[in-house]
């Protein structure tokens, strides 16, 4: 039996850790993940940022975690690491220090085309094989292997053509600062459109929170499932984030908004080196095409701008352009990560 080493703290890694667990044969894993796939020696739970004071508490935890995995990697056959360079890196320059033929995988690669490309010299220094999901990050990374995309192997239902069903998507994002700066725009804009209107809210918030943060949503078709709410709908308004490129994907035309704290969005515009924000229009841009949706970013972000979008979007115009997304993707990414975690 293959004794893995995982490294997945967030929600996402453990969401695209699942598919690869699926396809492997004979495996122990070992490390931090979500306790629904075994017995970790953390949860990835134990590293979710609560408050200000909360970081503290969690750097002590983290660098006591990255000193029993080290220890832990001479049990096992190979390193899965997923995402989350802060901590995978430092983990995976202690692994070599204390065990130094084992061999590392790291997959979902640090996003060193937006910043940070010093990692590069990094990640290819104690990582053994890198499995990457963008097919443009090899213009970046010396010895990436493009894997696939795993929204791919997540999303199981694509639209076929342009839809009517008469209802519209709000997705304002799963962080309370983004939901509390855009839900007002969004209930403008809901008012000045006819049909359904289907709110995506996260799916761990209580009740008492959708109160305080969305306030009256009476209007609104509440759903927690992001990509049924996709499906069913012929438009959407999308939170910058991965609800983007899945929306790309299924093929539902759509609108990215963002708005940040001003100062939070003053840094970024420093060192963020790109031209779009979306993973789609980013995608596309490295292909030399022409962008997939439209970006509204901080005070572009307004009832008017958003409707006028709305109402003159091309609807087959976008539909040819996810096609094109999807043939470049090529396919999940979940099959070749079991290739390389059997090699």
């Amino acid at each position: 039996m293959k004794k893995i080493l995982v490294s997945a703290l967030e929600p996402s890694a453990n969401l695209h850790l699942e598919p690869v667990l699926k396809l492997i044969d004979d495996y122990e894993i070992k490390g931090i993940f979500d306790e629904k796939f075994g017995k970790p020696l953390y949860s990835s739970s134990d590293f979710s940022i609560m408050g200000f004071f909360d970081v503290f508490l969690k750097i002590k935890k983290a660098k006591k975690a990255i000193t029993q995995m080290s220890k832990l990697s001479l049990k096992c056959d190979k390193v899965l690491l997923i995402d989350s360079p802060a901590f995978n890196l430092p983990l995976a320059k202690a692994i070599k220090k204390i065990n130094p033929n084992i061999e590392i995988i790291y997959y979902i690669l640090p996003k060193v085309w937006a910043w940070k490309e010093k990692r590069v010299a990094k990640v290819e220094k104690y990582c053994d094989k890198l499995a990457s999901i963008f097919p443009f990050e090899n213009k970046f990374y010396h010895k990436s292997i493009y894997v696939g995309n795993p929204l791919l192997d997540e999303i199981k239902i694509y639209k076929s053509k342009v839809t009517n069903y008469g209802a519209t998507a709000f997705l304002p994002g799963s962080r309370k600062s983004e939901i509390k700066s855009l839900i007002s725009i969004y209930k403008k804009v809901a008012k000045e459109i006819k049909g359904k209107k289907i709110l995506v809210i996260p799916k761990h918030f209580s009740n008492k929170e959708i109160k305080e943060l969305y306030g009256d949503i009476d209007n609104f078709t509440v759903k927690k499932d992001t990509m049924q709410a996709l499906n069913e709908s012929d438009f959407a308004f999308i939170c910058s984030g991965t609800a983007t490129l899945e929306a790309a994907i299924i093929g539902v035309p759509f609108i990215l908004v963002y708005k940040a704290k001003k100062i939070d969005y003053l840094i970024a515009k420093r060192f963020v080196k790109l031209k779009y924000v979306g993973l789609a229009n980013i995608i596309l841009d490295f292909e030399g095409l022409n962008p997939l949706h439209k970006e509204f970013i901080q005070d572009e972000v307004t009832k008017d701008n958003l409707l006028k979008i709305y109402k003159s979007c091309d609807k087959e115009e976008f539909f040819m352009q996810s096609k094109k997304l999807k043939k470049i993707l090529k396919h999940g990414s979940a099959l070749e990560v079991v290739r390389l975690l059997s090699d």
